[in-house]
């Protein structure tokens, strides 16, 4: 061999080198985390901010690596079908295409992308300097090619610079918190508690609020000793008060008013005059969205709503726990799947009282029970039945069997629910 030939050897081990620092560059510039470099870049990491300015400029930055990795790699197999047709005549192409179709396959392209790929942000930040001064040096170039690329695209009838994306931006975070959370990186409890958060904006003051069945109210009328004694057997600290009829709420009643003006009158309810501890009731729609709600609890610095239909007619009552506990679950239960209302069986089925809310059923047990139009799980199985079912009735959809156990007039309450795995589905549609 040659000086020359030991020339044409070296420059083609540099361009498989160069082919692969582009191949690599490829790869991790564009798989690295967007999150990871705006945080590292927030915190002073340079290379962080270079990796985002190249991502900004996507176009230009794929433009300069994919060119960088064709020319090199054609010059490599052009030096190399040189170099063996010297040494073996017209078969060396033959060789030449084999031998550097294997060397550029397996060592310029799948190797490096599979290394980059494995550790993507922090190769980027290995990458991003060396990368960025290559995007400058060819900057007028690329912004010729740029034009002429978008020229073409645009006569095929394409969009240009406009981002397509099939979901919306919380949807897609929705979907990396689930991917995420699939891999073993996020724990169930964070994945309900982002989604919680992601829902605020999608959700109402009817999807969250206690229905005014279960609402614990007190008739003003009464005698002040028996509004006293309600109010300090009572569960919660916060009565509405109503006079001639429920719907007409007159006002709040708070238990620490209650207690105060209690002790005040050493213990005798009778000298307590009950409409001077009444505080005004705040109305909200039902359709308000959560987001708003909780602005609104925080501006006017109290946690409790009175919730009314479209009419104006009482329909329930919110408050901030309850928005709370749409991020971070039931406050009050000590366990992550036990929802106060939900019994699980050994065979995989649950015993669910009528009123449990869907949203809560699909967090604690990690089901997909639709809630689009029901709020709770009896709604459910009566919007779907088109129909109050009777006790003892199966119905089978979304993936789920719901047999109705117990039924008080016209309301269900109480149901079983069992997931339909691949076996019970085909055992159901054979029977």
């Amino acid at each position: 061999m040659t000086i020359y030939d030991w020339l044409a050897v070296a420059a083609i081990l540099l361009c498989l080198v160069l082919s692969a620092f582009f191949s690599a560059s490829e790869t991790a510039l564009t798989a690295s985390s967007r999150a990871a470099m705006m945080r590292l870049e927030k915190q002073g990491n340079k290379d962080a901010s270079i990796v985002n300015r190249l991502l900004a400029m996507r176009e230009r930055l794929l433009g300069v690596l994919l060119f960088g990795n064709n020319f090199t790699n054609i010059a490599a197999s052009t030096l190399m079908t040189g170099l063996l047709l010297g040494f073996f005549g017209h078969v060396g192409v033959i060789y030449a295409t084999v031998a550097m179709t294997l060397v550029i396959f397996i060592l310029v392209e799948v190797l490096p992308k599979t290394a980059a790929f494995n550790m993507p942000d922090r190769m980027a930040l290995t990458v991003a300097q060396p990368v960025d001064r290559l995007v400058r040096w060819f900057s007028p170039f690329l912004r010729v090619v740029e034009w002429l690329v978008r020229a073409i695209l645009r006569l095929l009838g394409m969009q240009v610079g406009k981002l397509q994306s099939i979901l919306t931006p919380r949807e897609e975070l929705r979907g990396a918190v689930d991917l995420m959370h699939r891999a073993g990186i996020v724990e169930k409890l964070d994945r309900d508690m982002m989604g919680g958060l992601l829902d605020l904006r999608e959700l109402i003051v009817s999807d969250v609020m206690i229905h005014r069945t279960k609402m614990v109210m007190l008739d003003a009328d009464l005698s002040s000793a028996e509004i006293i004694d309600a109010v300090l057997s009572a569960s919660v600290t916060r009565l509405p008060l109503w006079r001639g009829w429920p719907d007409n709420i007159i006002g709040i009643l708070h238990a620490k008013e209650v207690l105060r003006a209690l002790h005040a009158a050493g213990g005798d309810a009778a000298k307590i005059h009950i409409p001077e501890l009444i505080r005004p009731a705040w109305f909200v729609p039902d359709t308000t969205p959560l987001y708003e709600q909780l602005k609104a609890f925080r501006h006017r610095k109290t946690p409790f709503a009175l919730v009314v239909d479209e009419y104006g007619e009482l329909e329930g009552l919110v408050t901030l726990e309850d928005i709370v506990e749409e991020i971070v679950g039931d406050i009050s239960d000590e366990h992550d799947i036990a929802v106060p209302g939900v019994r699980m069986l050994p065979d995989g089925s649950v015993n669910v009282d009528g009123a449990v809310p869907v949203r809560d059923l699909n967090r604690a047990m990690d089901w997909s029970i639709p809630d689009g139009e029901a709020t709770t799980i009896a709604g459910v199985v009566i919007h779907e039945a088109r129909s109050i079912p009777e006790p003892g009735q199966n119905f089978t959809f979304h993936g789920y069997r719901f047999q109705v156990l117990r039924k008080t007039r016209n309301r269900i309450t109480a149901l079983r629910v069992t997931p339909l795995t691949r076996k019970v589905a085909a055992t159901a549609k054979a029977s």
